[in-house]
């Protein structure tokens, strides 16, 4: 069975769009620091892939990269995908209860009309090239609903391609994916690896950013394209056992007293 390495790209989105790059605005992680991978949490990681033979000197399968992109500061995509939805609609609630608590004797003065307007909001809608992007309120960096454009959640970057001397060198095989879990809108990117051919393979994201501009009084999330690098590093070690450093095989278990 294939070796399965997890890479996180952590993208500090509100800087890369101020700047317009990526450079300095991404911070990578992966699950083979143990193997040797360097730059762990750094923008030059280099992910370690061993496993070119086995201990016997057999041909070992081919390894399999999985990326996750996540925004820095945003709600993590791991909650429920009707979050939103559910805040929208608990926030409608209280400004209704509001609203007509204000009908009373004295009625609703224009600045408290004011008031609950601004608590309304405007509603971000994408733009046509938006993708995964529904109409929705704001929500800020603590998740709930906010009228001001301020310190506001980002919807999660999306990998739009790989490419690069990795991929152009038939290293790694790259392909977008469907799947039944819907953190990623049920699509994520993953490749399979070469692992007969060692050396060090750079290879470049392209990355989907959201912006929020507006257009004729409404807040709009534009799609704004980056790109970012890292590297792969084949090894010729063989694969191990994460638990006993040796050779793939049966964990090795102390032995057990005879029945009495």
């Amino acid at each position: 069975m294939a070796q399965q390495h997890g890479i996180i790209v952590l993208f500090d989105v509100e800087n890369a769009l101020q700047t317009r790059s990526l450079d300095g605005n991404t911070y990578w992680f992966d699950n083979m620091k143990l193997f040797g991978s360097e730059g762990v949490g750094t923008e030059q990681l280099v992910t370690i892939v061993p496993g070119t033979h086995y201990l016997d000197g057999s041909q070992a399968t081919e390894q399999v990269l999985n990326w996750l992109p996540e925004a820095l500061g945003s709600i993590p995509s791991t909650v429920p995908r009707n979050y939103l939805a559910e805040q929208e609609r608990a926030d409608d609630r209280r400004t209704l209860e509001e609203l007509a608590a204000l009908g009373g004797e004295d009625g609703a003065s224009g600045t408290d009309l004011k008031r609950l307007q601004k608590r309304v909001g405007k509603r971000a809608r994408k733009s046509g090239s938006g993708r995964g992007l529904t109409e929705a309120k704001l929500l800020d960096v603590t998740g709930k609903t906010t009228s001001s454009p301020g310190a506001y959640n980002y919807p999660s970057p999306v990998i739009t391609d790989i490419t690069g001397p990795a991929v152009t060198e038939k290293i790694m095989y790259p392909a977008q994916y469907g799947s039944p879990d819907m953190v990623y809108d049920g699509w994520y990117w993953a490749a399979t690896v070469d692992t007969s051919r060692p050396g060090v393979y750079p290879y470049m994201l392209h990355i989907q950013l959201h912006e929020l501009v507006a257009h004729n009084d409404e807040l709009v999330w534009e799609s704004v394209e980056m790109t970012c690098e890292s590297s792969l590093k084949v090894i010729t070690d063989p694969k191990r056992n994460g638990f006993t450093g040796n050779g793939l095989g049966v964990l090795p278990l102390p032995p057990v007293p005879a029945a009495g």
